[in-house]
């Protein structure tokens, strides 16, 4: 099992990741409210600005404070392995 650093000590599992999207856009931000409204939201922002969110094969949705193009580049660097 491969783990994804999402910052500030979190991790996701590699093989659970279905998309990394930046937070920025009206769709984005109705599917974090629709998460939240549901329990299905995580987030691991610590605190600080959403950065990006995490699309699981389980329908949650993460938030992390790293950005998107940061998780794509060390996410096909566990691909590549």
């Amino acid at each position: 099992m491969k783990l994804l650093q999402i910052g500030f000590g979190n991790t996701v599992v590699v093989n659970r990741v279905v998309a990394v999207v930046t937070p920025n856009s009206a769709p984005m931000k109705r599917l974090r409210d629709e998460a939240r409204k549901n329990g299905r939201l995580v987030d691991a922002t610590c605190g600080r600005k959403t950065r990006s969110i995490i699309i699981t094969d389980s329908n949650h949705v993460i938030l992390s404070a790293v950005q998107a193009d940061t998780i794509a580049q060390r996410l096909s660097l566990m691909y590549d392995e």
